[in-house]
């Protein structure tokens, strides 16, 4: 007899997790992108010390992301009874942390409910059309709301499906998924968010000291792109005809095939170059969100190139 047993203690996420896939069988395509990274640190570096808003690689990623599909915008969409449907606007979801992962001295409930949280994330609406530093303000605002409310609509939605049996999980998920995105009924009444996850999804494994990774499509997302942001290294990096160490930093892509296909990837990786190259600009002179409040002496990227919003 086999030595299993089913584990009690697991979050309202891992249980809608394992509600939510089934054997591999899907359209998801990998890629990788290894970026030279020392021009984007240093930009997030200075747009830090300027704005006084905690820059890092995440928002820079999250920022090319959203010039990337917005060059690419028939890319921008989702697949619905096989029609591809598009979305108007360049949404990016950022996964971020909003609780500190040190959970010592919480109890096991409270430990539960920060990991929740810590696997929610925010939409930013038009992403393409706003500057990292608003991006990183509007996630830093998000944050705090929900670390003082300890949650928000996509943690309540989980929780709600987290307590359903098993098969409900699954069917529930898809079913609000169909009528939110097939039929195109507004969900938000009943706790679930209209296209939650929008045009791309950004998370950062480099935290955890990861350097490559990818992240699964979720089938409810209908959200065709996930990036998965690495720890920042330091490699051999051929500049003319030397060989030199460098910063680096991969970026774990997977798409959705029935929406996007190498001629879309290629243009959005031609975009990322150019703005890993040139952030200045690419994407303006950090110097112009000098604020009245920010500190001078703010502390630098991290070695995974990411600080908690």
């Amino acid at each position: 007899m086999a030595h299993f047993r089913p584990a009690r203690r697991i979050t309202a996420w891992r249980k809608l997790a394992l509600g939510t896939w089934s054997a591999p069988y899907g359209p998801a395509a990998y890629g990788v992108l290894d970026l030279e990274c020392e021009r984007a640190l240093d930009w997030a570096s200075r747009a830090r010390r300027a704005s006084g808003e905690k820059i890092s690689l995440t928002h820079v990623v999250g920022k090319a992301a959203a010039l990337a599909i917005a060059a690419a915008p028939e890319a921008n969409g989702f697949a619905s009874l096989g029609r591809l449907m598009l979305r108007e606007t360049v949404d990016v979801f950022f996964q971020v942390a909003f609780f500190d992962a040190d959970e010592r001295g919480a109890t096991g409930g409270e430990r539960e409910a920060r990991r929740d949280a810590n696997l929610a994330g925010a939409k930013v609406r038009r992403a393409d059309t706003k500057d990292v530093v608003s991006i990183a303000r509007e996630l830093r605002e998000r944050a705090q709301a929900i670390r003082a409310r300890g949650e928000d609509a996509t943690v309540r939605a989980a929780k709600l499906m987290g307590g359903m049996p098993g098969p409900i999980r699954s069917l529930v998920a898809r079913f609000g998924a169909f009528l939110s995105f097939d039929v195109g009924w507004n969900m938000s009444r009943l706790g679930i968010p209209s296209d939650p996850f929008g045009s791309c999804m950004v998370t950062n494994v480099g935290v955890f000291g990861i350097e490559m990774a990818w992240a699964p499509l979720i089938p409810y997302a209908r959200t065709p792109m996930c990036l998965t942001l690495g720890a920042v290294r330091e490699a051999p990096t051929a500049v003319g005809s030397e060989v030199v160490v460098r910063k680096r930093v991969s970026v774990g892509v997977v798409f959705d095939h029935r929406v996007m296909d190498g001629y879309h990837a290629g243009v959005m990786a031609r975009r990322f170059r150019e703005i890993f190259a040139d952030p200045d600009r690419a994407l303006g002179d950090p110097s112009q969100w000098t604020s009245p409040t920010s500190n001078a002496n703010a502390p630098t990227s991290t070695s995974s190139g990411d600080a908690p919003p």
